[in-house]
């Protein structure tokens, strides 16, 4: 059985039910105006996470948005890109907060990306504490290396540096292959038994009660 088969029966058979897919991820109390600005900055890191690990990852994106019949919510190229700059570190933040429903749509794509990607996400987390067991630099494994470049590219023209810790992480390549290779255990705690459930609630940390 294919990855992806296997995260279909993961979502039972809710594919042409939005409504039943969005709900294997609890309600939570938000505002009215919708999620905090750091609860957007976290999904659209893990979305660029997945950027730095496939090509053509957004187009992915919306495929499986159509495949799970959410595409009511993210419905084309310029609406995701819209929703990812709700993110306040962005260059092009647009000042907009999420809806609950947008939230858990594009947490839930990440998560069934992440299981489509398991495989890889895995071998690129051995090759990590491989090299660190062995005192080596990272960027020795060519696959790992391949992936962290990637993300530091992809953090570094979309990111605002004049934000102090989007500065800092510009400034520190040891910093942001840490936050690449925490995105991707992030990913990986996805693909688990109720993983993603758990990784939606480390989303809203310290602000709900």
């Amino acid at each position: 059985m294919s990855q992806s088969t296997s995260l279909k029966s993961d979502f039972s058979d809710s594919v042409n039910s939005p409504a039943s897919i969005l709900n294997t991820l609890p309600d939570i109390s938000l505002p009215s105006k919708g999620c905090s600005p750091r609860t957007q900055q976290q999904i659209d890191l893990l979305l660029l996470a997945l950027e730095a690990l496939e090509l053509g990852a957004s187009e992915q994106m919306l495929a499986t948005a159509r495949q799970l019949g959410i595409e009511r919510i993210i419905k084309h190229r310029v609406n995701l890109w819209r929703l990812r700059c709700s993110n306040p570190w962005r260059r092009s933040y647009t000042r907009d907060y999420l809806s609950l429903d947008q939230a858990k749509a594009l947490v839930v794509i990440a998560a069934y990306r992440a299981k489509h990607l398991m495989v890889i996400i895995r071998q690129l987390l051995v090759a990590e504490q491989q090299m660190r067991e062995k005192n080596l630099p990272l960027d020795n494994h060519f696959r790992l290396s391949e992936y962290l470049e990637r993300f530091r590219a992809h953090f570094r023209s979309r990111m605002n540096s004049r934000r102090a810790k989007v500065s800092a992480y510009i400034a520190s390549e040891e910093q942001l292959n840490e936050l690449a290779l925490s995105l991707l255990n992030k990913l990986l705690f996805c693909t688990g038994t109720r993983g993603m459930q758990r990784v939606w609630f480390s989303l809203f940390d310290g602000e709900v009660a």
